[in-house]
């Protein structure tokens, strides 16, 4: 058996290699562009802060409800409310945003007209905050457009409510063991940098990532709900359990962030989809169905909305009509979310 050698490969802190590509070098030689770079650079910013403030939450009394709904009407633990403001002071502060999208505001955040930058930027700051008293992993997900009209004004309509096939960036940071940032732009690929506490960096650990060609059968579902789910998803779900010769594992820990995480890392399927209580689906789909939906594309896998609205959707093709629309949501490997939607096509 190999014995364990502190001072060797394995030293997290060792210092012996002078190769430290960061987010926002990464950033500056893909895109080459400037001013995206100071937003993603905002943005890790912010999520630097957040895992500060996820870490030491139970020291800093930050757990528990504020008292308070959000958007969407559900309640509002005290770190939603904390990472927040602090996504909005970092990005705000960019010089470089005309607006912002939060799932914990009612209307978007329009910076001054004077200031109005070139980019919109659509968050959940805090997915999955209902774990955070037991020490669930957390995270951070968003999306990033290209305004229609000219810097120097007051965003409008046109600006805020675009496809996500015009997404410039999208990405999520997941609070874990690690604290991870992963993100996706231009034609560069699926890229994960993780958090250096010693340097306070973010570090390029995973290029040009791929949902594996031979995934792991994995499907990830909150069968709390499958009562309420369209027969073609029960289906759907029990092949998943009944398959042969061996059945698929079930995994769901109830934060996107993390289930869509182990998904593009270990294959398999993700299902939020909609159900009698939310006939539209759950998820948003600005700042959770875009970004992870594009995410899991640009890393070789499929995203469908299933059936919706009369038909079966790419999600990064909706046109939404509201900030805080939702939407159904089937993603992952190819041949498992074709396993799925191939019970509406026989119905």
């Amino acid at each position: 058996m190999a014995s364990f050698d502190p001072a060797g490969k394995m030293d997290p802190d060792a210092v012996g290699t002078s190769s430290l590509p960061t987010l926002t070098a990464f950033f500056q030689e893909k895109s080459g562009d400037s001013d995206l770079t100071l937003v993603m650079n905002a943005t890790a910013l912010a999520c630097k802060a957040i895992a500060r403030a996820v870490r030491k939450a139970g020291i800093a009394g930050l757990y528990g409800l504020a008292g308070t709904e959000n958007s969407s009407g559900d309640d509002v633990k005290k770190l939603d409310l904390l990472s927040n403001e602090m996504m909005i002071s970092a990005l705000m502060q960019s010089g470089k945003v005309a607006a912002l999208i939060s799932e914990e505001n009612e209307d978007p955040i329009l910076a001054p007209a004077a200031s109005s930058g070139r980019f919109i930027v659509a968050f959940d700051p805090l997915d999955g905050s209902s774990n955070i008293d037991c020490n669930v992993s957390t995270g951070t997900i968003f999306s990033v457009w290209e305004r229609k009209t000219a810097p120097g004004t007051e965003a409008t309509e046109e600006d805020i409510l675009q496809p996500g096939t015009d997404i410039v960036c999208a990405g999520y940071c997941m609070y874990g063991s690690a604290t991870e940032f992963v993100c996706t732009f231009s034609t560069c690929g699926v890229h994960c940098f993780t958090l250096d506490p010693s340097l306070g960096e973010f570090i390029h650990t995973r290029a040009d990532m791929k949902i594996p060609s031979k995934p792991k059968r994995i499907y990830s579902a909150n069968e709390g709900n499958f009562a309420h789910w369209d027969p073609e998803i029960q289906e759907a779900v029990n092949s998943f359990k009944n398959a042969e010769p061996k059945p698929f594992t079930q995994r769901y820990v109830g934060s996107m962030v993390s289930d869509v995480h182990r998904t593009i890392l270990y294959g398999g399927v993700f299902l939020y989809p909609a159900d009698r209580k939310s006939p539209n689906g759950k998820l948003r789909v600005l700042y959770e169905g875009f970004p992870m939906c594009l995410l899991v594309k640009e890393a070789g896998g499929k995203a469908s909305t299933g059936m919706f609205m009369g038909s079966i959707r790419d999600v990064t093709e909706i046109d939404p009509e509201s900030i805080h629309e939702r939407c159904p949501i089937i993603l992952g490997n190819t041949e498992f979310v074709d396993q799925v939607l191939a019970h509406y096509e026989s119905s």
